[in-house]
């Protein structure tokens, strides 16, 4: 199985500083990041919209010629920060499918969607889930026509009968799962369980590793922060088991947010720790 990482890793040093963090000493363009992305020895990429700095045909097309002469596998993420707000965004959903070609133009066969985010998961669930299957039908359509599969991913606001419940709502080989290690139990949903439920749906991953910090209350989306793979509580090395059993083919992709404290401003040591330790865990497979 091959290892990757998501660019949302480095969030902070594009420009997105959580409150409570400090100011990066050093900016990144998405172009160092694409140069970056060739020192890590890792086998894929996932690519946030949000961090992609122009989409006219002849850049995304340079982008592809970049990830093509570097070997790298690729997902296109969209959806960052709340995706289609629970089915109640139209313009979001526009937005989407206007982006399902970007994707082709990187050469991406994969496209992380997100439905909502945790600023909905109090809201009740079961509208959302109803517009949005609407939503990711209609979506799926345009997606198959352009040989893109859409994976929805759990965004700190569903669980994975939630998740499980779209999938099959849907109902199309082109829509399936980005499977993030981290955010079932962020919803309090166990991982193993939730992955032997969608392990055959999953197109692309999320892998983190959580740890709770001592004086963040419990409901706090960070309560549970990023620490290196192998160091947190997700059993990731199961997970991967779980997904080599179903002939998962993608790649293992690193996600890092919140930092814990013990790894403030480190987000370059935790991806590296990480892909080290999902290489370690591949070879066991």
């Amino acid at each position: 199985m091959k290892v990757g990482i998501d660019s949302y890793c480095y969030h902070r040093l594009f420009g997105e500083v959580y409150t409570g963090q400090n100011q990066p000493e050093h900016r990144l363009s998405f172009e160092d990041f694409l140069t970056k992305i060739n020192g890590l020895g890792i086998d894929g990429v996932s690519l946030e919209s949000c961090f992609i700095p122009q989409f006219d045909d002849s850049y995304l097309q340079g982008v592809k010629a970049h990830l093509d002469a570097s070997g790298m596998d690729r997902v296109y993420a969209w959806g960052h920060p709340d995706g289609l707000e629970g089915g109640s965004n139209e313009r979001a959903f526009d937005e989407m499918v206007q982006h399902i070609e970007y994707a082709r133009l990187i050469g991406a066969d994969v496209m992380r969607v997100v439905g909502s985010s945790l600023m909905f998961r109090f809201e009740p669930h079961e509208p959302q889930l109803e517009k949005l299957t609407r939503m990711f039908t209609e979506a799926t359509k345009i997606a198959e026509r352009n040989g893109v599969k859409l994976a929805v991913e759990n965004h700190i606001d569903y669980n994975s009968d939630e998740i499980l419940q779209l999938v099959k709502g849907v109902n199309s080989p082109y829509f399936g799962v980005n499977f993030d290690s981290g955010n079932f139990l962020r919803v309090l949903d166990d991982p193993i369980q939730a992955m032997e439920k969608l392990a055959p749906y999953v197109y692309a991953t999320h892998i983190k590793d959580l740890r709770p910090v001592k004086g963040v209350p419990v409901n706090e989306w960070y309560f549970f922060s990023c620490v290196p793979t192998g160091e947190g509580l997700i059993p990731n090395e199961k997970l991967a088991q779980l997904l080599s059993q179903h002939n998962y083919s993608g790649f293992l992709a690193v996600e890092v947010d919140f930092l814990h404290p013990d790894y403030t401003d480190r987000e370059e040591d935790v991806v590296r720790q990480s892909i080290q330790a999902l290489r370690t865990i591949t070879a066991g497979l």
